[in-house]
């Protein structure tokens, strides 16, 4: 399998959406709604620059939105054919690189309460709950992730 994590292009609109509805279409009945991943502009926010894919075929999906003062992870997507081989670690890993380059102190991303398997997931990767708090038709628990950015080289 391909490991690298690139930009995605306009050439992986179909792919994108096949593992974004993959990944998140087992939530559908749990939730009562579709997630909002589901239901994103995958070409404008490939356009935006915002969207990075790993795998050949595409098997995990990333959509960073950078922010005054914090990177937001808005989606996060693996094919479920691809669960268990460390796709979804490199993806967050990546998701960190990118926040230090943008010289943001933080990741903030939300998942929906009743995606039980990421408020699990999450801590284990240092995310810590800042709030919950009701969208709409969605009941949202909130993280942040602090990012030290590097220290200069001292020579």
């Amino acid at each position: 399998m391909d490991n690298r994590i690139r930009p995605a292009t306009v050439a992986d609109v179909d792919a994108i959406r096949a593992v974004t509805d993959a990944a998140y279409r087992p939530y559908v009945a749990r939730i009562g709604v579709r997630p909002a991943p589901m239901d994103a502009d995958h070409a404008a926010d490939i356009a935006a620059g915002r969207v990075f894919v790993t795998g050949d075929p595409v098997v995990g999906v990333l959509v960073l939105v950078a922010e005054p003062g914090h990177l937001v992870l808005e989606s996060i997507a693996v094919d479920p054919d691809a669960h268990r081989q460390g796709v979804g670690r490199r993806l967050l890993a990546f998701a960190e690189l990118h926040a230090r380059a943008l010289g943001l102190p933080e990741i903030r991303l939300y998942t929906n309460a009743l995606m039980w398997e990421n408020q699990e997931i999450y801590p284990r990767y240092g995310y810590e709950v800042t709030e919950r708090r009701q969208h709409g038709a969605y009941d949202r628990i909130h993280y942040r992730k602090r990012i030290p950015q590097e220290a200069p080289d001292e020579g």
